[in-house]
């Protein structure tokens, strides 16, 4: 983080921030700005090269969204930079959602790095994507958070273990579970 700030303080700010103490929120954002950037900017660069949203945008949405539906507890740095994942990840299915309503049939794709890939494919389809993983978080929440961490915010296995508390061989063996099932809900098809 850009500033000296304990985890005793970072703590302190997040408890008040989910109390409803909104200037905790101000007093947060400007901490952990850089790393909120950097998720945004992973994500973006997923995105077609056309994309209308930009980083600064995407952050400033995310914290107008996190501001106005605070989370009833957030742990620790990590949890809160993936709570900003999952929201920037609405953002850009409702941006999706906006631009394929005012284009008949538009379809917006992802360009996709092959380690982050949800499903094995050189685009994907965000409004398709999202709603497997609203499928797939019904039938399994913890699959569907590891593919929103590794995917929208970009955690390696490792950080997205850190973050839910798992062991990485826990969060390898989900990852490659839930990517074979999206794909079959994606494409109809098993993944070989």
């Amino acid at each position: 983080m850009g500033s000296e700030l304990s985890r005793h303080d970072l703590s302190q700010l997040l408890d008040r921030w989910t109390q409803g103490d909104a200037e905790a929120l101000k007093a947060l954002v400007p901490l952990v700005y850089a790393e909120l950037r950097r998720l945004a900017h992973h994500r973006l660069r997923q995105e077609r090269k056309d994309h209308t949203l930009q980083t600064t945008a995407l952050v400033h949405e995310a914290y107008l969204r996190l501001a106005q539906h605070p989370p009833r507890t957030v742990n620790d740095r990590k949890h809160f930079l993936a709570l900003a994942a999952g929201v920037m990840r609405q953002v850009l299915v409702d941006h999706a959602r906006e631009k394929r309503a005012a284009k008949r049939d538009g379809r917006i794709k992802l360009e996709l790095q092959p380690e982050m890939m949800p499903v094995p494919a050189p685009d994907v389809d965000l409004l398709a994507l999202d709603h497997a993983l609203d499928g797939l978080a019904k039938l399994d929440a913890r699959q569907s958070k590891i593919v929103e961490l590794r995917f929208f915010a970009g955690l390696s296995i490792e950080d997205t273990s850190e973050v839910l508390g798992m062991s990485p061989a826990t969060v390898k063996r989900d990852w490659i579970t839930a990517r074979a099932w999206i794909y079959r809900s994606m494409t109809g098809r098993v993944l070989t």
